[in-house]
């Protein structure tokens, strides 16, 4: 994957350290921004482009735990790098838990910088792609009435049309009639397609809802 065309969020209270690695990443072509605590970084977050976090855990008033915390209420899955101390191992574990992608001990060389940088990028891309399809597939879900939507539920369960309709407390007819609307305003060929569609939308299917 080409770096240049991706954003690095450094993330660290030691001027030293980010004007190291800041230096390191512009040697690669990689665009970077420093950040000297925490609060700078948080406060900054509805402005910065989707990127890559490198993110210093011991730092003062918001550590790197507590940023984490706070990407994770805001719902922004960024790759994060945990950078630790020699020896930290038990930090690194409990960031990794957190769900950091990845952590790399301080100091660390240019060749492991950017390996991990690259696999979190990958990551970065395949969250991204995963987005997208979940946000154009609620967009079509969207357009289907309430009770197409039960249909479409009733399907993911794998409820056969009769019992669908038992369940729904309407006629067979009407089910397969709602049936043949949800897949016209779905635009979707087939059944896997619809339920695919469902899937990449978090739609939960009616057994899991409890209805009867």
């Amino acid at each position: 994957m080409a770096l240049s065309s991706q954003h690095v969020h450094v993330v660290d209270d030691d001027r030293d350290v980010r004007r190291s690695i800041s230096f390191m990443l512009g040697t690669a072509d990689i665009n970077s921004r420093p950040f000297a605590s925490g609060a700078d970084f948080i406060e900054s977050l509805g402005e910065l482009e989707p990127g890559c976090i490198l993110l210093d855990i011991r730092m003062p008033e918001i550590d790197g735990f507590e940023v984490m915390a706070e990407l994770s209420r805001r719902g922004i899955d960024w790759p994060v790098i945990v950078m630790t101390g020699h020896g930290e191992v038990s930090i690194a574990v409990r960031a990794m838990k957190l769900g950091a992608v990845d952590f790399i001990e301080k100091p660390f060389d240019e060749g492991l910088l950017l390996s991990s940088l690259d696999r979190a990028f990958g990551l970065l891309k395949d969250r991204g792609e995963k987005a997208e399809r979940k946000r154009q597939a609620q967009e079509r879900i969207a357009a289907l009435t309430a009770r197409e939507h039960e249909v479409l539920q009733g399907l993911m369960a794998g409820l056969p049309n009769k019992v669908l309709a038992r369940r729904l407390g309407i006629s067979l007819r009407t089910v397969e009639m709602h049936r043949a609307n949800m897949m016209d305003r779905l635009q979707a060929g087939s059944l896997a397609e619809a339920l695919t569609l469902a899937v990449q939308a978090e739609i939960e299917p009616l057994e899991a809802m409890g209805s009867n």
